[in-house]
């Protein structure tokens, strides 16, 4: 029997949940709807209609309250996807900035939930990770000129001499 996730993430939507969950698990492979309750009698949701939905990530669960509008989402927490190539990047960020999204800047967007997220290229956090202080001074200041991590861009910094 697998270990029960000690920390789980849990987002709080105003009646979005379920919605955002189904997105969510449509674009990482490894993840799906785990459960759905549903409000009763007691409320404070409408009976029937969605009250917390578990679902799972790439193998990483979640938790979604539908709990009215109470809170919003802020920058000041956001999920970070590392990705293995521009492709990846850019399925991601065209589905996640799609009705309603948010481009922010070096790799930052917030989706049409209003949740941020952080989409950077697995080849930049190597960069990153060079000895060499010029060449990540380089890549970091060719990544302050993006929206969208352009890997190839991020190459030529890293490149030059």
């Amino acid at each position: 029997m697998a270990t029960p996730q000690k920390i789980t993430p849990f987002l709080w939507f105003n009646q979005e949940a379920e919605e955002a969950a189904n997105l969510y698990i449509s674009l990482f492979e490894d993840s799906k709807i785990l459960s759905l309750s549903r409000y009763g009698d007691a409320g404070p949701g409408p009976k029937g209609s969605v009250m917390v939905v578990d679902f799972q990530l790439a193998g990483q669960r979640f938790q979604a309250l539908n709990g009215g509008p109470h809170f919003k989402f802020t920058e000041a927490i956001s999920l970070a996807v590392s990705c293995d190539s521009q492709e990846e990047v850019d399925r991601l960020w065209s589905r996640l900035t799609a009705n309603g999204g948010q481009e922010s800047q070096c790799g930052w967007l917030k989706d049409r939930f209003g949740l941020s997220w952080q989409i950077i290229p697995s080849r930049f956090q190597q960069m990153m990770q060079d000895k060499d202080p010029k060449r990540t001074q380089r890549v970091v200041q060719a990544m302050l000129t993006m929206k969208k991590f352009d890997i190839a861009r991020l190459e030529e910094a890293y490149a030059q001499k």
